[in-house]
């Protein structure tokens, strides 16, 4: 059975050149009413086969269509607003041609996955009369429990007990969708889960000072205790409690709070937070009951501890990912950094900030990203297209701004080809300099939708700096941080294409971030205008020299805190190599150096010399005074030397001249000369 390529120009709205499209493809055919009076046309092809479809608009009514022959796949893209719909329609052929190529392509391997699974145990979190309001409104549908943490005298607890009701105060929340751990202090006075609710203790009371949420205000009580004489037998009341601490775990949490006990851009699923406004609370309200159940989610990051530069020894070096984890998905784990995979929302900017490559979204995997943007670019060029620009963007919000682009602006130029990934935050600089060595003159990234596009400006200046540098001229890589379709449109439209590379790479974008730069650096330095063998580059910069001052020992603690394998000691020598190749600048190696002897410089070397092991330093070997055996670098000796002169364990010329001495050495000196003995011959 064969594949067939339907398009459509919806209502002739936009032109669509057939016999330029069809060649090198599928067999294809261009429709004008596909979904409406040619609908039967496209129920023909089905019965030939799996049928790609140049619409999404109406994917719900093929995708019906379809459901009656389910041995048949149908898969959908985008022609209209990412293509036609533009004041350059009628010259977007190429990139129509390559966004047909992009969708032919197959599936790439589905990425690991994890279960959540949480059940209809609900935490209601908030002022007693919200809170039990939502209580009454939600119990039918979960198992309701309620902490109040403020007092309302109007609120009045249910007579019937349907439900938990607690209070308390400093409530935190940890966890995730279907294990969400809640801690709490009880200060009221009241156990609720104690309490009849006889209402005898509100009777009781002198002041006034309970409430009918049966909260204690303690500003009004004056401790006459008429309340717990009152209470009587049942122990309610208690004005001397010391086990205060409460805990509890919840599938989901409603928390109706004024601010939030969860303060991240990314919450956790399972989580809603809506403030005081009734809509948003009836609304988060509905979305936390579609999810109940198990629900699978993928390993948006893979983590390689081997290559992590986070820490060593005790020394902490790159915290890139902590400090960008939107979710706070990412926490310390010792020398290696710890990814919680139920908190973890995909967003993929700890893989764009990681410098070695030990993060790497795998939502989608650089890999599977990279053969998209090697078959767009060469359909493009084999279409007739020139000087072509991608657009990296979001899968929702991106996505939505492009198509407001189309139906009220000028939509895309033809030469922009819109690539739409999970999250435009993982677009990182191997996938921008990668993109430019495989042919794309330039490179944008839409940060609509994106948690915080620093990151991403980083990574854009690092790639403007090198091409810059090697003489490519214009502006090849921006972030466009447009708030409408209308900063969009100028953002494009007012973007002249920039020197491109003369002849596109040939290799493929791989798992390794390192290697994916490595390639990338060695074609745009090979084919650059000014092929420079030095950028110096920004601070930040994930390349860079190492160096070191006199003060270096050559103790080679640096050496074993290197993550990279960049500094290196000698085996036939006292001497200390570097490989910059490998450098990613996380330095560990100067904040573990004794001598503070270390310094880093930002910068990018593109010859030979990078991939070189060079010396930093070397020095002879220091030989023990009696025996003649090697001891170590001279330095450290010497060192150790000048900083015991002053101690008194080492007054004596003899008690100096032992520190210059092998271990066997030292402990026969030793012998000799503290106990008037001569030692055994050592050669005998």
């Amino acid at each position: 059975m064969e594949r067939q390529l339907r398009l459509c120009d919806c209502n002739r709205s936009f032109a669509v050149d057939e016999k330029a499209l069809a060649a090198g493809t599928v067999p294809l055919k261009v429709h004008h009413e596909l979904c409406r009076r040619e609908i039967g046309e496209f129920e023909s092809a089905l019965a030939c086969g799996d049928v790609l479809v140049g619409c999404t608009q109406e994917a719900a009514l093929f995708a019906e269509v379809a459901a009656e022959r389910p041995t048949a796949r149908i898969d959908f893209f985008n022609l209209r607003e990412n293509a036609g719909w533009s004041a350059e329609g009628r010259g977007a052929t190429p990139k129509m041609a390559a966004l047909i190529a992009a969708a032919m392509l197959p599936e790439p391997e589905p990425v690991a996955g994890v279960t959540l699974a949480a059940g209809n145990q609900l935490l209601i979190v908030g002022e007693a009369g919200a809170a039990l309001g939502w209580a009454e409104r939600l119990t039918a549908r979960f198992d309701v429990s309620v902490l109040l943490t403020g007092m309302s005298r109007d609120a009045e607890l249910p007579t019937e007990r349907r439900y938990p009701v607690w209070s308390g105060a400093g409530v935190t929340l940890t966890g995730h969708l279907g294990a969400f751990d809640a801690a709490w202090t009880q200060q009221n006075p009241i156990d609720l889960d104690l309490c009849v609710r006889c209402n005898a203790c509100i009777r009781a009371c002198p002041e006034g000072a309970i409430g009918w949420d049966y909260q204690v205000d303690a500003a009004r009580c004056r401790s006459h205790r008429a309340c717990v004489t009152a209470c009587g037998t049942v122990g309610a009341i208690d004005f001397a409690r010391t086990d205060t601490r409460r805990e509890g775990r919840f599938d989901l949490v409603l928390d109706l709070s004024a601010e939030p006990l969860i303060k991240r851009v990314e919450p956790p699923q399972g989580y809603a937070a809506p403030g005081r406004d009734p809509l948003d609370q009836a609304l988060a309200a509905q979305a936390l009951g579609d999810l109940m159940g198990e629900f699978e989610k993928p390993r948006y990051v893979a983590l390689d501890p081997k290559l992590c530069a986070h820490s060593r020894s005790r020394k902490t070096g790159c915290t890139a990912c902590i400090e960008s984890c939107a979710a706070e998905a990412i926490a310390s784990a010792g020398d290696t950094v710890r990814v919680d995979p139920y908190l973890c929302q995909g967003c993929g900017t700890c893989s764009t900030v990681c410098p070695t490559g030990a993060l790497a979204s795998q939502y989608p995997r650089v890999e599977d990203l990279g053969l998209r943007v090697k078959t767009v670019l060469a359909r493009y060029r084999e279409a007739g297209g020139e000087a072509p620009a991608l657009l990296f963007h979001s899968a929702e919000a991106g996505r939505a701004l492009i198509d407001r682009l189309a139906r009220r602006g000028k939509g895309l130029p033809a030469r922009v080809i819109p690539f739409e990934t999970w999250s435009a935050d993982a677009v990182g600089l191997d996938l921008m300099l990668g993109s430019l060595a495989l042919g794309a003159c330039q490179v944008a990234v839409l940060a609509a939708g994106t948690h915080d596009a620093t990151p991403l400006r980083a990574q854009a200046a690092h790639a403007q700096t090198i091409l810059a540098g090697l003489g490519y001229g214009g502006a090849h890589v921006r972030v466009i941080d447009a708030g409408d379709w209308s900063e969009l449109e100028a953002a494009l439209w007012d973007w002249t294409p920039a020197q491109g590379v003369s002849r596109p790479a040939t290799f493929r974008l791989v798992a390794r971030k390192r290697d994916t730069l490595d390639f990338a650096l060695r074609h745009l330095h090979a084919l650059a205008p000014v092929p420079v063998a030095e950028i110096p580059l920004q601070a930040g910069a994930p390349f860079g020299a190492v160096a070191v001052s006199d003060a270096c020992t050559l103790c080679m603690s640096c050496v074993g805190v290197c993550p990279t394998g960049a500094l290196s000691a000698a085996t036939d020598a006292m001497r200390l190599g570097f490989l910059e190749k490998s450098c990613v600048q996380c330095g560990l190696c100067a904040s573990s150096c004794p001598e503070n002897a270390i310094a880093l410089t930002p910068r990018l070397l593109l010859d030979d010399a990078a991939r070189r092991v060079v010396p930093l330093k070397e020095a002879e070997i220091f030989h023990c005074v009696r025996c003649g055996a090697a001891m170590g670098a001279k330095p450290i000796i010497d060192t150790m030397l000048a900083r015991l002169a002053g101690h008194s364990m080492f007054a004596s010329e003899a008690q100096r001249r032992r520190l210059q001495m092998c271990a066997d050495c030292r402990v026969i000196d030793l012998m000799e000369n503290e106990n008037g003995t001569k030692a055994w011959d050592m050669t005998e």
